[in-house]
């Protein structure tokens, strides 16, 4: 089980990997739960993140196979190539099944293109209404048909309910389990605070991400690298699971 951290500028690379971060997740918060930085701000995190540490890009909710295919080109342009590279694609306003079908074979395609040959994430949102997005069961499903490398359940809306408020233990136990025997990458995320990583750490997902449980004043505060510490401190008595895909 490893430990991402959002991070909004290069800055705070420092922090998150000082403090234990495993996974360095480049995001700008002000935009939404997977809002993009920009490519020169993708580019200086990259460059103050060792190629030995896995690097994460939020691509934001792109809507279209277009706009898919030059997120991940503008990835690839912005970083240099290095060792685990995922990019997250969002499925907000795609609710049909065919449609976000495309948009993640659209995404393996555009990523076995690139240099840099980042793991696509698919991102299913536990208040999926919300976000007119998939339910997450059709997201896991759909994703391990087309070669998506992962999953990560998150909240779209960011109104202080964490991932717990939409979803209850046995039924994220059960999408976590179906997920990982399908030969996903699991991750969690969704506004979870100290109590919620932990508890969210009782199941057997892969990673689990943070931005403002780490940050003073929230998450789009200033993250500290003292709160990544504790973070780090209260998983490692979980189950460590490490895959690389």
């Amino acid at each position: 089980m490893r430990l991402l951290v959002s991070v909004r500028s290069g800055e705070e690379v420092e922090p998150a990997l000082a403090g234990g971060a495993e996974i360095v997740d480049a995001k700008e918060p002000s935009l939404g739960s997977l809002g993009a930085v920009s490519p020169a701000t993708l580019g200086e995190i990259a460059r103050r993140v060792p190629a030995a540490v896995p690097l994460s890009v939020a691509l934001g909710d792109p809507g279209s196979v277009a706009g898919v295919v030059e997120a991940i080109a503008a990835v690839d342009r912005a970083v240099d190539p290095r060792g685990e590279l995922y990019v997250k694609l969002g499925l907000a306003g795609t609710s049909d099944p065919d449609a976000a079908r495309s948009l993640m074979a659209a995404a393996v395609a555009a990523a076995a293109r690139v240099v840099s040959r980042p793991v696509v994430i698919a991102v299913a949102y536990a208040d999926q209404e919300a976000a007119g997005a998939p339910d997450r069961h059709t997201v896991s499903r759909i994703a391990a048909r087309v070669g998506v490398g992962g999953v990560l359940l998150d909240t779209f809306v960011k109104d202080g309910r964490d991932l717990f408020a939409h979803v209850g233990d046995g039924d994220l136990g059960a999408w976590v389990e179906r997920a990982r025997q399908a030969g996903l990458l699991v991750a969690l995320a969704g506004s979870l605070s100290a109590g919620g990583l932990r508890r969210a750490a009782g199941f057997s997902a892969d990673i689990l991400g943070v931005r403002g449980a780490a940050c003073a004043g929230g998450r789009e505060g200033v993250l500290v690298e003292a709160r990544v510490r504790t973070l780090r401190a209260m998983l490692r008595g979980a189950p460590v699971v490490v895959r690389s895909l």
